[in-house]
């Protein structure tokens, strides 16, 4: 069995599509590419700012929204997610341009809008967040990882243990107060007391949200390519294992309710917007290799900085657009349903696709509760405590399990 302790930026590509045309969707997620450098292990659609263009960058997404808006028109929309790459990478002019934006072609908002933008510690001044926070942000997540410095650097971060205090103090003192760190696991060269360490001084900040993700090793990135010459020294994997377990407890103990695989929060500040993914609603994906889905179409973006600053002058900058069919949309529903801990909803899916969750997929469900990795909820089915730390064996279950069984 393979352990299954997150999937950071996959959220997104694995969405499935409704059973019928939707409204307008009330999610907008918008890609920054931009980064200061480029951190050891990631893969995401991200290119070291130095030289970049940022402001014809920033007026091709423009164009974006503009089209966008044309083809499909937004109705009240309740959360805005900034990605990237950093978006704290962005000067304060560029910031406000980009957030004036953002208002002009989504001007509907909910009134308890949750506009959530992501944030280096590094890239982070008060003038900054000022910004951020007059263009209608309210809720900032840094990706923190660590506290420990060697251990900061040994993963090509830019920032250091100051740096998220100073960051935190901030961001606070701007009127930002809906505050979440990113940490990992699973580090070259972590150990467990020093994921404890981590711990401690995370909950000490006294955040209303915290994402604890484990290392995954992805192709072209240079983890990989130690990993291939045996060069990356991760802990084993019995020691990955305590570290999950470890933050399960701990995060428990401390009060936070862990309503996702990777994810904690206080009551009423679980992140909205990744719940809009894992609930398979529609979602506007701008941004250069962002991803979308309205309508029953999933999209994705030219991921070339110069190559979508082009596109976008002539239209919407797709690189690909499909239709998903029947059968793999209902097997997507409980593939990212079942990361939510409450579960995958039995009437949602009925709702969506006009039949019953029990029945299309009874055979992989039995043998889930017999294994003792799913139990039944009130409505629907959800992970057991042994299914959270083996879900990727779950979900591969439910992969063809409709035309199986048909």
């Amino acid at each position: 069995m393979a352990f299954l302790f997150s999937n950071r930026g996959g959220l997104a590509v694995t969405l499935a599509a409704h059973n019928q045309k939707t409204g307008a969707p009330q999610a907008v997620y918008l890609h920054i590419p931009f980064c200061t450098n480029k951190c050891f292990y990631c893969d995401f659609n991200s290119y070291v700012l130095k030289d970049q263009p940022v402001m014809q960058y920033l007026e091709a997404l423009e164009r974006e929204m503009e089209h966008t808006v044309k083809a499909n028109p937004p109705g009240e929309i309740k959360t805005i997610f900034v990605g990237g790459g950093t978006p704290t990478a962005l000067k304060p002019d560029e910031m406000a341009y980009f957030l004036r934006s953002v208002k002009t072609y989504f001007p509907n908002w909910a009134d308890d809008i949750e506009f959530s933008m992501e944030a280096n510690p590094g890239t982070t001044d008060a003038e900054k967040l000022a910004a951020m926070k007059e263009g209608g942000v309210n809720r900032v997540s840094f990706g923190v990882q660590a506290f420990q410095n060697d251990l900061l650097t040994g993963i090509g971060r830019i920032h250091n243990t100051d740096d998220v205090y100073r960051s935190l103090e901030n961001a606070r003192k701007a009127g930002l107060d809906n505050l979440s760190i990113d940490l990992m696991f699973g580090l070259p060269n972590q150990t467990v007391e020093m994921l404890n360490e981590s711990i401690d001084k995370a909950l000490e900040l006294d955040l209303k949200h915290y994402s604890i993700y484990s290392l995954k090793v992805e192709e072209n990135t240079l983890f990989h390519t130690l990993y291939q010459k045996n060069q990356l020294p991760l802990p084993h994997e019995d020691d990955e294992l305590q570290m999950y377990l470890l933050l399960m407890k701990r995060m428990k103990e401390a009060g936070y309710e862990q309503y996702e695989i990777s994810n904690f929060a206080k009551p009423g500040f679980e992140s909205r917007h990744n719940i809009t993914y894992w609930r398979n609603e529609d979602y506007y994906g701008l941004g250069a290799g962002a991803h979308g889905y309205v309508g029953r179409e999933r999209h994705m973006n030219i991921k070339g900085i110069n190559p979508y600053v082009e596109a976008s002058r002539a239209g919407l900058p797709r690189l690909d657009h499909f239709e998903i069919g029947r059968a793999e949309a209902m097997e997507d529903y409980l593939m990212v349903g079942l990361r939510m801990l409450e579960g995958a909803s039995s009437s949602r899916f009925h709702e969506q696709f006009g039949e019953s969750m029990e029945d299309v997929f009874a055979k992989p469900l039995g043998k889930m509760l017999h294994a003792g990795l799913l139990e039944r909820t009130a409505d629907g089915f959800k992970l057991s405590e042994q299914g959270i730390l083996f879900g990727n064996d779950v979900f591969a279950e439910f992969i063809g399990s409709i035309s199986l069984n048909s």
